[in-house]
């Protein structure tokens, strides 16, 4: 039988380490310029990376909330069409509503979690599991 402190230092290698917390959450705000037909959003790897998201899924989400294609081009997400950095900021507030603050405590410290292919938002704070929806 295995003793309490390696049962207690097994426990704690498998606890999430949530690395930033705030009480305010404030996404970084989009910025970029309109390069002929195109919208370039130069800061989009940042925004992702304040979300703890995967760039696709964001991606994915703004482009449809957008009814616009687009694509990542490095550290940039390209739109083909002219767009108000106002619009764009309103979806990515949508995607974090969405996506990455927690129902039931506010905070964004959560993950999204696949089980049977169904997805779900697993809150690191307080524990709570919420279905997310498919788009």
């Amino acid at each position: 039988m295995e003793s309490y402190e390696t049962l207690l230092n097994k426990a704690y290698q498998q606890v999430k380490v949530i690395t930033v917390s705030k009480d305010r959450f404030d996404i970084p705000k989009v910025t970029g310029q309109i390069e002929g037909k195109a919208t370039v959003i130069t800061n989009f790897k940042a925004i992702v990376e304040y979300l703890r998201r995967q760039p696709e899924h964001c991606a994915k989400f703004l482009q449809k909330q957008l009814a616009t294609n687009g694509k990542i081009d490095g550290d940039r997400l390209i739109f083909n069409t002219k767009m108000n950095s106002q619009k764009v900021n309103e979806k990515i507030q949508m995607y974090a509503d969405e996506f990455v603050i927690c129902p039931t405590c506010k905070k964004p410290d959560t993950e999204i979690e696949s089980e049977k292919g169904i997805k779900s938002k697993h809150c690191l704070a307080c524990g709570a599991r919420s279905p997310l929806k498919q788009f």
